[in-house]
Order: structure tokens, then C-alpha cells, then sequence
């Protein structure tokens, strides 16, 4: 068993145990009523039902379960709204839903991007740790978007190597509040692990060194469409570098969103999409591109701000 104590952050204030516990620790809000059910969630000192409110700084602590299987054995479940965007020998491009992890991890639940893969029939490469063979890049659970897995063992060096050397480009459009000034720019901040709360990330002097570019595409009265190219691949990257600018993306309230704005536009997550991804074909380096138009949810937002402007 492994136990978690950690402040409930103020984004989550408020919000039900199984909502809010749902988004701070990348499980199923069915995974935590079950943990709450069986007394494995407690508020200061005190159990938890699914269903009792959760009060920011409020001391939370959480027994989570060993892994049932190794993570060796991933299972192959289907995982509806996975869409292959490209196939061949050496790579599978794919279109995330949200709600889903690009591969297992401990106190995930939840669909995979690997398990819906062999649950189609698509064999990818042995290299990598077990749990997450052919994983070359991740998304967070609550993005969407483009993203590649590798098929072949050689595809599979090559992709990492080309993360690890820059050379892929990485594009994601975000929703972020209020006006970046300026409105299109470099941001240039270490990201490390929050001094104070592990589930998140925040700009540490000491930080891994991260660089994003940006550019706003459209202001409306209450956010900004920018368009987005990593430079870097940390964690949370995005969601980390727009908060500290004062512009969290929207529906982010583990960094900070203003949740009346989220509840009008009906966000549960992070308005985040990985809309482009581009680099050299492993076979024979020839430069492929692929796109991701926005799900549902991030076009209905953006749809409510223009009908509102």
C-alpha cells in the first residue's frame, strides 16, 4: 500500500472528494469512490465519502493500492474515441481522447493509449521499460491531441533520440485567461518539481531549463487562443510557464483557473490541445506532419467566447 498526505489545493476547493481527488491524482472518479468507500481517504483526520466537499488547505491523506498485475502486463482494453491518424511499419500516430494516460502507471486506473492499441491489433516496439513499450513522448491525461508511438525497435531509437535532440516540432493550441502581454513571445523558466506540492510543477530557480514560444491567434473578452511551440518537453510544461505568467490555461484549476469562467464554459479539465506534430520519418527521414482538430468540449468553449465577443 502507498499513502499520500498533501494540502488540498485552493483550485480544488470546494469541488466533490471523487471530482477533485479525480483530477489531483490522475485516477477515474470511479477508482476514488472506491478508495473513499472503503476508508482509504481521509480530511483532517477524518474519513471521506465521495461525495463530502473538499475544503482548500485541508490536510488530505489517501491509501492507494498496489498495482493488481505487474506493469508488465498491460491489458489490451478497447478505449473508445482513439483515433489512428497515420499507420505504417515503423510508427502508429494516433488522436488522444481525453481521460486517457499514454501508458500504465501506479494509482492509474484508467484507459491507456498502449492498452487501446493492442486492443486494436497494433503491435508497437519492445523498447522502453515494460509498461510503456513504444512510448517515445507523453500527453497529461486531460490533454488531447496528436501524439506518435513507436512500432519498430529501430523507430523507436530514432523518435527518442530526436525528443531528446530537439528536432521534433511539438504544437498545441491553448485557451489561457486574460491577455499575454506581449502577445506573442518566448517563455524562458526553470520548471522542478513544487517546493511545496509534488503533485504539481512550478518555476524553481533550480529548475530543468524549459522554453516555450508563443503567439496569440485570437483575444476574446475573457481569454486568449495562442498558438504554442515546445522547445522543450517537461512536464506540465505549458500549464506550469502560462500560470506564472498570470494566465493559466482555462479549466485549470490545479494551477490556478478561476473556476466561475471554467463552469461558464463548461471546462472539466484544462483547455490544452496538442494540435501538430511534425519530424523525420525513421525509415528514411523524410519530414512527416500530422494535426488533431479540437475535441467537443475545447470547440464548445471556444464557440461560447465568440458568440460572446
Amino acid at each position: 500500500m502507498t499513502e499520500r498526505t498533501l494540502p488540498v489545493p485552493d483550485g480544488l476547493d470546494g469541488m466533490r472528494v471523487d471530482a477533485g481527488l479525480s483530477k489531483l491524482l490522475g485516477l477515474s472518479r470511479t477508482a476514488v469512490a472506491a478508495l473513499a468507500e472503503s476508508g482509504d481517504v481521509s480530511l483532517d483526520g477524518r474519513p471521506a465519502g465521495k461525495s463530502d466537499k473538499l475544503t482548500a488547505g485541508a490536510w488530505l491523506e489517501v491509501t492507494l493500492p498496489d498495482p493488481d498485475r505487474p506493469l508488465d502486463e498491460v491489458p489490451a482494453i478497447e478505449v473508445p474515441g482513439l483515433a489512428v491518424i497515420y499507420e505504417d511499419d515503423d510508427v502508429v500516430v494516433v488522436d488522444k481522447p481525453v481521460g486517457v494516460a499514454a501508458h500504465p502507471s501506479p494509482g492509474w486506473t484508467g484507459p491507456t493509449v498502449i492498452g487501446g492499441l493492442a486492443a486494436a491489433g497494433v503491435r508497437v516496439s519492445t523498447s522502453g521499460a515494460a509498461e510503456r513499450q513504444g512510448v517515445v513522448h507523453r500527453l497529461d491525461v486531460g490533454t488531447t491531441g496528436v501524439m506518435v508511438v513507436a512500432k519498430s525497435e529501430h523507430a523507436y531509437t530514432v523518435l527518442k533520440r530526436a525528443f531528446k535532440e530537439r528536432t521534433v516540432e511539438k504544437g498545441y493550441h491553448a485557451l489561457v485567461q486574460g491577455h499575454p502581454d506581449p502577445s506573442a513571445g518566448t517563455i524562458d523558466a526553470p520548471i522542478d518539481r513544487h517546493p511545496k506540492h509534488d503533485y504539481k510543477f512550478a518555476v524553481v530557480a533550480s529548475g530543468r531549463p524549459s522554453v516555450t514560444h508563443y503567439e496569440t491567434l485570437e483575444a476574446f473578452r475573457a481569454a486568449s487562443l495562442v498558438d504554442i511551440r515546445l522547445e522543450t518537453g517537461r512536464t506540465h510544461q505549458i500549464r506550469v510557464h502560462f500560470a506564472a505568467l498570470r494566465h493559466p490555461c482555462v479549466g485549470d484549476l490545479t494551477y490556478g483557473a478561476d473556476p466561475v469562467l471554467a463552469k461558464r464554459l463548461g471546462m472539466t479539465r484544462q483547455w490544452l490541445h496538442a494540435r501538430r506534430l511534425g519530424f523525420d520519418h525513421p525509415a528514411d527521414g523524410r519530414w512527416v506532419e500530422f494535426t488533431s482538430n479540437y475535441p467537443a468540449d475545447l470547440q464548445s468553449a471556444l464557440d461560447k467566447l465568440v458568440a460572446e465577443s
